[in-house]
């Protein structure tokens, strides 16, 4: 997919820095130039004058989500998770924190700490999720979506795990890398290029550089788009199926076993959510043994993410992972 035809260049406006002070002559991408208005016109961002949070790495489509995110009018502030997983990441938010001038955005920088444990991936993303918030906007693309479902489906995910990324969180579905590349490259911005994003012991990298160059072979076209367009099918599935289970008491035991399975494992994804803080969903087999300890096949199971259920006077807990202790022996 190719990016609009460019207008000779970035509309240059005055910006403001993250105190309010003008900043006059800064190139600010905003609606009046061609490119940026062709991608804007594909993207779900919020209403000009909301204030939001963008988690910017300083790679293309963050920085893509940083630039859109302004010049669609809302209140920005760009925010530098740093897990210190690699040397010299933390100089990464000085990168960030110019380019958040450059734009008029504010800027915060933050430190994630990665739990131990397996799944280095799965961890690194969870923490940085905490950091920033349940609302914060991230730069995710239709690539990223078909790489999401894709990975879905090799842990045997229902529909509502199908639907992965949705475009409230992640405005810029709509947009393909090549796309955010190109932006970056039209606004003279130079991006970081994350070295562990060709590191092959990620599962994502594999699904990236060798799962779908394979699909889009076999296939013969690109199947991003189709991949999306299934993550956008099982989205309204899952909505339909979610209202329809918000009145199953997923705590009542005898009342989830009763309910149609589809219906109950909606529910307990809803309860799941809502009860661990956003902690690494459950996927089919889990919520098979969830549903196992509410018809009483088992008093309790392993879910994922240290979390566990126990079924007690017909009703069932989650309990999480035991807090860690302090160095004093003490605990919290």
């Amino acid at each position: 997919m190719n990016v609009p035809p460019a207008d000779p260049g970035p509309a240059t406006l005055s910006g403001a820095d993250p105190a309010g002070v003008a900043v006059p002559g800064v190139a600010v991408p905003g609606p009046a130039d061609g490119v940026v208005a062709g991608l804007l016109a594909r993207c779900t961002f919020p209403a000009p004058g909301t204030a939001v949070r963008c988690g910017v790495s300083g790679g293309a489509d963050s920085t893509a989500l940083l630039a859109l995110a302004v010049a669609t009018g809302l209140r920005v502030t760009a925010v530098h998770v740093d897990h210190g997983l690699r040397p010299g990441s933390a100089s990464e938010a000085d990168t960030v924190a110019a380019l958040a001038r450059r734009f008029g955005a504010a800027f915060v920088a933050e430190r994630a700490v990665v739990a131990p444990g397996p799944n280095l991936e799965a961890r690194a993303r969870a923490s940085r999720h905490s950091v920033l918030g349940p609302d914060a906007l991230l730069g995710h693309t239709a690539d990223d979506q078909a790489e999401t479902v894709l990975l879905r489906l090799l842990r045997g995910t229902g529909p509502s795990g199908l639907a992965a990324m949705r475009p409230d969180r992640h405005p810029m579905l709509g947009l393909r890398r090549a796309q955010t590349v190109a932006l970056c490259t039209h606004l003279g911005i130079e991006v970081f290029d994350d070295p562990t994003n060709t590191d092959p012991a990620f599962a994502r990298n594999r699904v990236r550089h060798e799962v779908l160059p394979l699909l889009d072979d076999v296939a013969g076209r690109d199947i991003v788009p189709l991949l999306a367009r299934l993550a956008d099918l099982a989205a309204s599935q899952a909505d339909l199926m979610g209202a329809l289970s918000v009145d199953i008491d997923v705590g009542d035991a005898r009342a989830l076993a009763a309910a149609p399975r589809a219906l109950a494992t909606e529910a307990v994804r809803r309860w799941w959510r809502d009860g661990t803080r956003g902690a690494l969903g459950p996927d089919a087999a889990a919520v098979g043994r969830i549903l196992d300890v509410a018809g009483g096949r088992a008093v309790g199971c392993d879910v994922a993410s240290g979390w566990r259920v126990r079924r007690s006077g017909g009703r069932l807990h989650l309990v999480g992972p035991p807090a860690p202790c302090r160095p004093d022996g003490l605990g919290d």
